[in-house]
């Protein structure tokens, strides 16, 4: 019980992350951050690299990287554009990115383990 107070007390908080300032001009942030609303909206709960797959399949001519619309969808999250939310099954998580208004059951099912008759876990099955 002392060990478990002592670890409790030894931990440290998270630290404050400062607002996102964005450095595009606020017409080519407005057109990607539209953008990028209406995919997550027409294609349900998705993961960063499936957002990115259907970004890259719209053509912005001003989201140039990965890493710029990550660092856009945190800015998306930051202004209550976008949710977070966690599909936990089992040791797996997934992280899907959500407009406010999508109910997050209707989230695509992911493929599950296979198992053999002794119930020891196979490899997932490859698409």
């Amino acid at each position: 019980m002392f060990a478990t107070a002592a670890r409790w007390a030894a931990k440290k908080g998270k630290p404050k992350m400062p607002p996102i300032e964005l450095m595009t001009p606020p017409e080519q942030t407005q057109s990607i951050t539209r953008a990028i609303f209406d995919v997550v909206k027409e294609h349900g709960p998705l993961t960063i690299s499936d957002v990115w797959e259907h970004v890259k399949d719209v053509g912005l001519r001003g989201l140039t990287s990965k890493r710029q619309m990550k660092i856009m969808l945190r800015w998306m999250r930051e202004r209550q554009k976008l949710r977070l939310i966690c599909d936990h099954e089992g040791p797996h998580k997934q992280f899907l990115y959500t407009t406010w208004f999508t109910n997050p059951k209707n989230a695509p099912p992911r493929p599950k383990p296979e198992r053999s008759p002794r119930g020891e876990q196979l490899s997932p099955p490859k698409p």
